[in-house]
């Protein structure tokens, strides 16, 4: 569901053959994110591309993820995401709260 690679030391995590980020896949996503920051200082990009459709579950997961990473001194970024959902990080004012990129390449040059 999920895939992980490792660019310039920072965990840069994909969707896998998902196009909706609902409540039917939360709990695993966000126990398979979260335990990225079992390791303190860890740099983490979720990157949205192909996800066309979140729900309220999928936004509590990244409140959930960003607070791990915070309590873990860890860094989470967003990028890539589809113009329709990005509407709704607007309409939930999420857009201020999480540090989101319009491209993988940007968002891993925020790090430097």
């Amino acid at each position: 569901m999920l895939k992980t690679e490792i660019i310039n030391n920072i965990n840069v995590v994909t969707f896998n053959n998902v196009t909706r980020f609902n409540a039917l896949i939360t709990e695993p996503v966000k126990s398979e994110i979260n335990s990225h920051f079992n390791k303190p200082n860890t740099k983490l990009i979720l990157n949205l591309e192909g996800i066309n459709f979140i729900d309220s579950s999928g936004f509590g997961v990244f409140l959930s993820v960003m607070k791990t990473a915070n309590n873990s001194h860890g860094q989470f970024k967003i990028c890539n995401i589809n113009p329709e959902v990005m509407e709704l990080f607007k309409l939930l004012q999420l857009h201020n709260v999480f540090e989101i990129y319009s491209n993988l390449d940007d968002c891993l040059k925020s790090f430097k």
